[in-house]
């Protein structure tokens, strides 16, 4: 055989075995959208509930996974986005507060030793986006763009005004500052989370033949309280004001999920592409701490966010995946947020070789090749005081926090799954068995590190005035000098 035979047959291999190694990069496209503030019993596939039109979420979960006993991993908004970017119990690095917006404080964030499971992914080929709500610090070490995401188009406090034409230059409040796109000012010139959905639809539109991972973080419906006038008008059969907007914000949020499920299917991204739709936490209950705070319903489950109870924690958890999930079906497991990190990882044959996840691969569920809980226990843990905690297993629920009616409870979750009477010390030996079980999950924590928001400020105000204290001083005592 001729030289030049064999170098054609050399060069046309090496094409081949490239074009073999892109076909057969067959890896999920992977989309988490996380709700903010929502009610359990907002949408239709919870309950089939219709009062708040969620047809498109609806349809990803009859032909997806819908996960009965979903939980997160914290009652309110940043400890929750923590664990479920981590993959690991906030609680593991102490971060049990919420992130207070502070661009100028190189301390106030997620700490960058902790890897998100963008980054984990990103270094196996996948492509990382992030659109929305960031909340997890705003010194430029801890934004999305140095935390694994390749783009980023959001905000980093943990809200925003909904309406264009409400952005403040300079404002010290991250809910009036200009959106940002990568590390640079943005502008959004219709409702804001129908400029999220967009953004993230075009970026589906232009990807390429990488795998992608989406985190779709919106705001909605975390107040305040905007939406279109012409959706509010949709939602004028419901007496209360403030939950017909909150209803238009469910809406407008669902609309925004169908422009991205559109997108995937006009790309022919849709069949290979595993979605997972949640809420951070649950939604608003009136409280004492808020009393008004009453538009979203959680029911059948008591309390909401803040709350240990079912009503702060279990969430509305979907996960949907054509290839695999081939006919919509309900799982009765223990399934968490930091979940989602362990199953991208695994599917997207990432490296978790450090051990750190406590999250479970779900796909052996979601495909029906397993069968029984993902978790025996699932734990909680608040910092706002002392022994405010949770565990929870299949059959069981035992906390402590001071709620109106709940302080110690114990709870049988087999035949009181909505949590209504309060056995505590009725079954000693099963408390026991649970109060350690959670005593040696505590073991490997740290204490929390972050002040509460407005402990936070206080203090930033008050180093402020101190400063300005001092410099007055400085500057009284300073003697005149005479020019000659």
């Amino acid at each position: 055989m001729k030289l030049s035979n064999l170098f054609t047959r050399f060069i046309v291999i090496i094409a081949l075995c490239g074009s073999f190694s892109a076909i057969a990069d067959n890896r999920p496209n992977i989309i988490v959208i996380l709700a903010d503030d929502l009610g359990y019993n907002d949408v239709g596939f919870t309950n089939g509930s219709t009062q708040i039109q969620t047809p498109r979420l609806n349809e990803l979960a009859a032909n997806g996974v819908t996960f009965e006993n979903g939980y997160v991993t914290h009652p309110y908004c940043g400890p929750s986005r923590a664990g479920l970017l981590t993959g690991r119990y906030q609680a593991r690095f102490g971060m049990e507060n919420n992130v207070s917006y502070a661009p100028f404080d190189p301390h106030m964030g997620l700490p960058t030793e902790e890897l998100t499971f963008a980054e984990r992914l990103k270094k196996v080929g996948y492509q990382t986006a992030i659109f929305g709500k960031w909340h997890l610090g705003a010194a430029p070490k801890f934004q999305p763009n140095q935390q694994g995401f390749d783009y980023f188009y959001g905000f980093l406090d943990g809200g925003h005004m909904y309406m264009p034409g409400q952005v403040q230059v300079g404002s010290p409040d991250g809910y009036w500052s200009p959106i940002v796109r990568n590390n640079l000012p943005a502008e959004f010139d219709e409702y804001l989370t129908t400029a999220l959905s967009r953004d993230a639809a075009k970026y589906i539109k232009r990807s390429g033949d990488e795998p992608f991972m989406m985190y779709i973080a919106y705001n909605a419906p975390h107040a305040p309280l905007q939406a279109p006038q012409e959706t509010i008008n949709k939602y004028k059969h419901i007496k209360n004001k403030n939950r017909q907007i909150y209803a238009a914000m469910v809406d407008e949020m669902d609309q925004g999920i169908g422009m991205v499920v559109d997108a995937l299917k006009e790309k022919g991204k849709y069949e290979n592409t595993l979605i997972f739709f949640l809420s951070d936490n649950g939604g608003l209950y009136p409280d004492t701490w808020w009393p008004k705070f009453d538009w979203a319903d959680n029911s059948p489950f008591r309390h909401g966010k803040v709350a240990l109870m079912e009503g702060g924690v279990h969430v509305p958890f979907i996960a949907h995946w054509p290839n695999k999930i081939k006919k919509g079906f309900k799982f009765n497991g223990l399934v968490s947020a930091l979940d989602i990190a362990a199953t991208s990882v695994a599917i997207a044959k990432a490296d978790a070789s450090d051990g750190l996840l406590d999250g479970v691969n779900l796909e052996p569920y979601m495909t029906k090749r397993k069968t029984g809980t993902p978790h025996n226990a699932l734990f909680w843990r608040l910092e706002e005081a002392d022994n405010i905690w949770a565990v929870r297993t299949m059959t069981a629920k035992y906390m402590q926090q001071g709620l109106p009616g709940v302080g110690r409870a114990y709870f049988d979750m087999v035949n009181d799954p909505t949590e209504q009477v309060n056995a505590v010390d009725k079954y000693p030996q099963k408390q026991a068995e649970l109060a350690k079980l959670w005593n040696e999950w505590n073991k490997n924590n740290k204490e929390n590190i972050l002040r509460q928001s407005n402990e936070y400020k206080s203090a930033v105000q008050a180093f402020y005035e101190q400063l300005n204290k001092d410099d007055r001083a400085q500057a009284k005592a300073r003697e005149k000098y005479i020019v000659k």
